[in-house]
């Protein structure tokens, strides 16, 4: 994975450009005021913090309503 580093304001001026980056596999570190404050990646890259619980897609193409999945609560 690769990683560079990017200024607050270019990044909040440019967020899609970097968010297609992102799903590419690079990762970012952000800077303000030459201190670094974050870091951009992708969650696939951490996949120990995400678990898929389940996938509402496979009951029906677009999901299901949020009225829907409560009823059945």
């Amino acid at each position: 994975m690769k990683k560079s580093i990017v200024g607050l304001k270019e990044l909040r001026e440019n967020i899609e450009t970097y968010l297609s980056e992102v799903k590419k596999g690079k990762s970012f570190i952000v800077v303000r005021r030459s201190k670094p404050v974050l870091k951009i990646s992708s969650p696939e890259d951490e996949p120990e913090l995400w678990e898929r619980v389940v996938d509402f897609t496979k009951m029906k193409k677009k999901g299901i309503s949020i009225k829907k999945l409560l009823s059945h609560l």
